[in-house]
């Protein structure tokens, strides 16, 4: 797992370890881990773009380029491209991204993004995704035990959340 530490903090860089349906409200959950540890965090997303990294991360093409697909194709052609993905804040229950962006004359650019397109434009051109060790914390990421099925006690958790928990984290 490789760290990084700027004047955003200490950045841990993730991987997609999933996409899942909330059981009570049906709403599509994108969740990343910390490779090589059992700490998880639950992103709640809308469908649209849980559909885009879905369709990604399963090699789907599609016939015409979707959203996600025409913005990379626009960065491409302008010369830059997406270095990095950064969930960086949890404001009032609302996790918050940035992209950071390469320019054709070598300097970057950060641009705010909501964490659902960030993910799912990141996944397209190859970009690393990180999250800030502060929204691991306060987003209160899921620390499973170790020699136990991950994915069942994901389901168990999420199904242990009571509604006012399940509301806890806007789109």
């Amino acid at each position: 797992m490789s760290a990084e530490t700027n004047d955003r903090g200490t950045q841990l860089e993730v991987e997609i370890r999933g996409l899942i349906l909330d059981p009570v409200s049906n709403t599509p959950i994108v969740i990343l881990q910390k490779p090589d540890e059992n700490l998880f965090l639950p992103i709640w997303i809308g469908v649209f773009e849980a559909n885009a990294i879905a369709l990604q991360l399963e090699g789907v093409e599609t016939p015409r380029p979707m959203t996600h697909d025409l913005l990379r194709a626009v960065i491409e052609r302008l010369g830059g491209r997406v270095e990095s993905v950064l969930v960086h804040s949890l404001v009032e229950n609302t996790f918050h991204a940035t992209l950071t962006l390469r320019i054709g004359d070598g300097s970057t650019a950060e641009i705010d993004a909501r964490p659902s397109d960030a993910i799912a434009l990141a996944l397209r051109c190859g970009a690393t995704i990180r999250v800030s060790a502060g929204v691991f914390k306060e987003a209160h990421a899921i620390d499973f035990r170790d020699g136990e099925d991950q994915e069942k006690q994901l389901r168990e958790w999420l199904e242990s959340l009571s509604p006012e928990q399940l509301g806890k984290y806007n789109m």
